[in-house]
């Protein structure tokens, strides 16, 4: 696609990505519920809680990668490059993993359920897309899968050490005291394989197809 189409596109996914991190912040500022309803902490505590999802921080770090394409389509930058491979690798496993194992055990509605599609659905789909139609590419080398791994990775040890703490964990497949360690063990391995798998793919794309935006 042109240069013009690959801004529009980055545009679009920029807005609605805000739209969707302004309207969740909203509901948690209002006492709306995320993937936890079995307490109701304080505004502090949920404001905590919101950004240790991993969905919140994937969406934002597509959210920055977005606005800065939407600017200009083609930019490049050594830790941009390491921005955006985290956000749409992570977007990727975020889509995937609400699909298979979050999505059943949700019953949303209303506002609640336009944020939770927003997130987990719309936003996915429109940065893969974005980036197989539009790019920027080539951008992935394997210095930058070496350093955009580390933040996923970095996620599930700080999250299962704060739950192992607090008792509270963002998705329930993590949840220590209900699973059980030898069960968390397997399902993170098999997140951490998923990853592993789709940082490679994305290496593989990126150096492989043709160069984007034309």
């Amino acid at each position: 696609m042109t240069s013009l189409a690959a801004r529009r596109w980055h545009l679009v996914t920029a807005v609605v990505v805000v739209t969707a991190l302004v309207l969740q912040l909203a509901l948690v500022v209002q006492g709306g519920r995320v993937l936890d309803d079995a307490s109701e902490p304080g505004l502090a505590a949920r404001l905590g809680r919101l950004v240790s999802y991993f969905t919140i921080q994937s969406n934002l770090l597509v959210a920055i990668a977005a606005a800065t394409l939407a600017r200009d389509p083609s930019y490049d930058g050594r830790w941009w490059r390491v921005v955006r491979l985290a956000g749409l690798v992570g977007i990727t496993v975020t889509g995937l993993v609400h699909f298979v194992l979050l999505r059943p055990l949700l019953d949303l509605d209303g506002w609640d359920w336009t944020a939770d599609k927003l997130l987990h659905m719309v936003v996915p789909v429109l940065t893969v897309a974005g980036w197989l139609l539009v790019g920027p590419r080539p951008r992935v080398t394997l210095l930058e899968v070496r350093r955009a791994i580390v933040w996923p990775l970095a996620w599930l040890a700080w999250t299962l050490a704060v739950g192992a703490i607090s008792g509270w964990y963002p998705y329930p497949f993590l949840d220590v005291d209900a699973e059980g360690w030898l069960r968390v063990l397997a399902a993170s391995g098999m997140v951490t394989v998923l990853f592993l798998a789709l940082f490679a793919a994305a290496y593989r794309i990126d150096t492989r197809w043709p160069r984007a935006p034309h």
